[in-house]
Parts: C-alpha cells; sequence; structure tokens
C-alpha cells in the first residue's frame, strides 16, 4: 500500500512538471492561434509568423528563440517576461526590434490593431 501511494505522489508531480513547463515553453502558433496568424516561412534556419493583436488582445505565456519582430502597424503593448515586471512599450510602423531567447505574455494595450512579423532564429543543428 505504502509503494502505491508513493508512486501516486511521484506521477502526480511528475504530471504537475510537464503541465508547468508547458505553461512557460508554449510555442506561439500553439499558445495565440487568435493572434499568431500564419507561418509565413519555415526551414531549418528561421521561422517568420505573421501576428495580430486586436485592440485588447492577450498572448498567453509562449517563448521564442533569438527572434527579431518587423511592425507592420504602430501600436501600444505590454510584454510580461517571466520572472520580471511588465513593460510598457509605444511601437511605431517601421520598427525593428531584437530580442534574445525569452518566456513573455503580451497584451495590446492600444485601440488599434497591431500587426506584426516575428522571426525566430534557430539554433544551429550539433554535429
Amino acid at each position: 500500500m505504502k509503494a502505491i501511494k508513493m508512486i501516486s505522489m511521484s506521477l502526480l508531480i511528475g504530471l504537475f512538471l510537464i503541465m508547468s513547463s508547458n505553461v512557460y515553453a508554449q510555442d506561439p502558433m500553439k499558445a495565440g492561434p487568435k493572434v499568431y496568424k500564419k507561418i509565413l516561412l519555415e526551414n531549418d534556419k528561421v521561422r517568420v509568423m505573421s501576428a495580430e493583436f486586436a485592440p485588447g488582445a492577450t498572448m498567453p505565456w509562449h517563448s521564442h528563440p533569438h527572434h527579431t519582430v518587423y511592425a507592420l502597424t504602430g501600436g501600444k503593448i505590454k510584454i510580461t517576461e517571466k520572472g520580471k515586471p511588465a513593460t510598457n512599450a509605444d511601437i511605431k510602423a517601421g520598427d525593428v526590434l531584437y530580442f534574445p531567447p525569452v518566456t513573455h505574455m503580451a497584451k495590446n494595450t492600444g485601440t488599434t490593431t497591431f500587426k506584426i512579423v516575428v522571426t525566430e532564429i534557430k539554433p544551429a543543428k550539433k554535429k
């Protein structure tokens, strides 16, 4: 009986750890299909995605490797990185931003739809 309780507890803890890591390491295309609209290009080097944040739209927790963001339209966005306070940004159409690997969430705090192109740089494959 004691062994069954120990195994059950181990499975429960393992399931919790798997679920909590997925919350913070989710692919943006899966985490926010209402925001991340389409993969424009994908190969072994990059993945390019279009995203549209309607006013008030929230992108749940997700992760990116090194990536750039090109703003097709301007907008106001609040970004919260894992373990850090939220920051607000006023991004203008044509702005290009670079980000190191990150786990974050985002919310459009403006009154217009904010459209971006996100280019993720895939890690080099080990030989």
